[in-house]
């Protein structure tokens, strides 16, 4: 199952980031999880929130430049090479990591991951053959006490 990500592009300045998670806390939207990369003059805030559709309206109202992308939840052993390994399965398999990060809770002795991947239902059909667990949006908004 692909999950919607929010993308937000900030200036690379101080307070940018801040905005964008005031108005989100303001609509009473929780983040659950989020990554920001850098550039020297710019920054991209990536998100993950239960009601993405409403995230996305009440940012752009406000006139934030949001991009939605599909993402993959993935179950990783939570243990040294445990990434190692998932990244084996997805080499074998040809698909191209256009970035990761973790989530922020655990499922017993497994982290979870979020990929982007340069064909998400490519990378779900085929890592999902090789065993790899996929955790489905349901699962990580319960877990992660939405």
């Amino acid at each position: 199952m692909k999950i919607n990500q929010l993308s937000l592009f900030l200036e690379n300045k101080p307070a940018h980031m801040k905005v964008p998670c005031q108005i989100l806390a303001d609509a009473g939207i929780n983040i659950l999880t989020l990554s920001l990369a850098d550039t020297q003059q710019f920054g991209i805030l990536r998100l993950i929130v239960r009601d993405w559709e409403r995230a996305r309206d009440v940012l752009e109202k406000a006139g934030c430049v949001v991009k939605i992308t599909e993402v993959v939840a993935v179950e990783v052993p939570d243990r040294p090479g445990g990434l190692a390994g998932l990244l084996d399965v997805v080499d074998q398999c040809g698909i191209n990591i256009e970035y990761m990060y973790a989530f922020t809770f655990r499922r017993g002795d497994r982290a979870v991951m979020v990929f982007r991947f340069d064909d998400p239902d490519e990378a779900l059909r085929t890592i999902t053959e090789k065993g790899v667990n996929i955790v489905e949006s349901v699962e990580l908004f319960a877990e992660a006490g939405e």
